[in-house]
């Protein structure tokens, strides 16, 4: 049977079609990455290459393993899921960022859209959306399930205002709500003491913010660090309130 030569291309692409994601998972949260992982393999059409528990460790792995799609949690201790997304686009174009998080704030998806990110799953959702987002984006397509594309078509029609934290900024932000101080956090992010506290003040100068306990807070009301089972507090300049930062008590002064 004579075959068009045309033919061998349409195979081919049906093939690269068929062929499935090595996926990196990047989450805190060690049943979160069981659950993905098992999910994934049951499957049967992805694999998991590898795994990270925070910020730099998924740049690493990414780095190392050259993944089709890392599949990322925004709220990621020492840096946090959009820098690292950052990075990832900037340094690994050819590797997909899949958004699997239950961090739906302003900030998150302002910062979706401006980082181009392509698909964003709550961890509310189905598990058949992960699977179907993982399809999409592996393929050059998009996915964001129903509970967040309200928001994102929301804020895709407002324009940016004056006021919103930059990634490095909210980097930052990050890490003092986690506990690090100044020289800490310069040694992690490899910049100066200098330039770490100038980020700091810009930060409380855009959010209008005088004191640190008051950035702890909105750093945790905003979601860009990750507290699930906290009570916030409520600061009064004569009752200090006690907090747990990366995994001690800390007493925040108003």
């Amino acid at each position: 049977m004579h075959r068009s030569e045309s033919e061998p291309r349409l195979f081919g692409r049906l093939e690269a079609y068929m062929a499935g994601a090595r996926v990196v998972v990047a989450d805190g949260q060690e049943i979160v990455r069981i659950g993905i992982k098992s999910l994934i393999t049951e499957c049967g059409r992805h694999e998991v290459c590898g795994e990270a528990t925070n910020g730099p460790a998924t740049i690493e792995q990414t780095r190392q393993l050259s993944p089709d799609i890392v599949l990322l949690d925004v709220a990621l201790p020492h840096l946090n899921g959009m820098e690292v997304a950052q990075q990832i686009l900037a340094h690994n174009p050819q590797t997909s960022i899949l958004f699997f998080t239950d961090t739906r704030s302003e900030q998150i998806m302002r910062e979706t859209l401006r980082l181009g990110i392509r698909g964003f799953v709550s961890k509310t959702d189905r598990m058949s959306d992960l699977l179907s987002a993982i399809d999409a984006v592996l393929h050059g397509g998009a996915f964001f399930t129903s509970r967040v594309t309200p928001m994102l078509l929301h804020f895709a029609k407002q324009q940016d205002r004056p006021g919103v934290l930059s990634a490095r900024e909210r980097e930052i932000v990050q890490l003092i709500a986690e506990g690090h101080c100044t020289k800490h956090m310069a040694h992690i992010l490899t910049m100066s003491v200098k330039t770490v506290e100038t980020h700091r003040t810009n930060a409380m100068r855009k959010l209008d913010i005088h004191s640190t306990a008051q950035l702890i807070l909105y750093a945790i009301r905003n979601e860009i660090v990750y507290m699930p089972t906290i009570a916030l507090p409520s600061i009064t300049p004569h009752q200090p309130a006690h907090i747990e930062v990366g995994g001690y008590q800390r007493q925040l002064a108003a």
